[in-house]
């Protein structure tokens, strides 16, 4: 029970509450601030009695072993996982985590400090909906908490997918540079991520995955989830005559940089090679095939964002 009242000798106010069995008290300069932290003081306590002393650490463990496990992207969760219980502390109480504790992380994910570099919006949203997950597991089914965490905080817009992508007389000005040792590696590298729209990491591991017969490339993903990627006639070619890659992707990424920048290629990454081979390929395949190939779950981006015919050419189709 919370008690407000005025202190004659300085004409503050100070406020008592009586949490769990443990009395506390503090001095504010008005009433309203001391009712507002009395009121706080009471929902913690509520808070604590039906919380049953659970820490957001054991929710963490539980949710690995009882829900991360199950899925195709575990280990992605799990270093997730590891990084927030690494923010909000082993130790702490669900009860003592609410909106004004997630606005705090989504703040220091955004603008980053000595320790952490910010991050976009997009990444923010995507692991707020692993943490969102968290809880109300831990609220519904475990019945460890009866609050939502996330009521009230607000989440950054996601970005925009990028739409750029490689034109002929770029692309040909990377290919046709004179390069040798792990820069033309790239170059070949480049060539196969135009032709498969696979990503960086995928085209350098694929070589040795791939099966001429099936012409088929099945690798796995950052996810862990098996991916299985069809391959052309032109790039079949290329990859039945192609020995494993000598460079990482980390180190590909910066040679590839530095080769735009010899180029005076401005505005474009390795990256848009996947938006440039899906764009070219949507005109050659359905959608719903077209989503086989790229292994995207959510084949509405394909639609807004790759699938792009004009009326004019859908027009002839019916």
């Amino acid at each position: 029970m919370a008690y407000v009242d005025k202190v004659k000798a300085s004409g503050r106010w100070i406020a008592q509450v009586n949490r769990n069995g443990k009395r506390t008290s503090k001095v504010f300069d008005t009433k309203r601030e001391a009712q507002s932290w009395a009121m706080e003081q009471e929902a913690k306590a509520t808070r604590e009695k039906d919380g049953k002393g659970f820490t957001f650490g054991d929710a963490v463990d539980k949710y690995l072993l009882e829900v991360s496990s199950k899925k195709d992207g575990k280990v992605w969760e799990k270093r997730r996982l590891e990084a927030m219980r690494g923010y909000f502390g082993a130790d702490a109480l669900l009860t003592d985590i609410d909106t004004p504790q997630v606005a705090s992380w989504r703040d220091w994910r955004l603008l980053g400090d000595k320790d952490n570099r910010p991050v976009s919006g997009s990444t923010v949203v995507r692991d707020a909906n692993l943490l969102r997950n968290v809880f109300n597991v831990a609220r519904d089914e475990w019945k460890w908490m009866q609050h939502s965490p996330f009521a009230g905080a607000k989440m950054p817009v996601e970005n925009q997918p990028r739409q750029t992508t490689w034109g002929w007389r770029d692309i040909r000005k990377v290919l046709r540079a004179p390069r040798v040792g792990k820069t033309a590696e790239m170059q070949k590298a480049f060539h196969l991520a135009l032709r498969t729209g696979m990503r960086l990491a995928e085209v350098l591991q694929s070589p040795p995955l791939y099966d001429a017969d099936k012409r088929v490339v099945t690798l796995k993903t950052k996810t862990e989830q098996v991916g299985r990627v069809p391959i052309g006639r032109i790039a079949h070619k290329m990859l039945i005559n192609q020995p494993s890659f000598a460079v990482d992707a980390n180190e590909g990424s910066v040679l590839f940089s530095k080769l735009c920048r010899e180029l005076l290629i401005e505005g474009l990454t390795f990256h848009d090679t996947r938006a440039t081979a899906l764009t070219h390929l949507a005109k050659k395949v359905p959608v719903e095939v077209l989503a086989k190939i790229s292994r995207h779950k959510d084949i509405s981006l394909l639609v807004n964002v790759y699938y792009r015919p004009k009326a004019s050419d859908i027009s002839k189709m019916i």
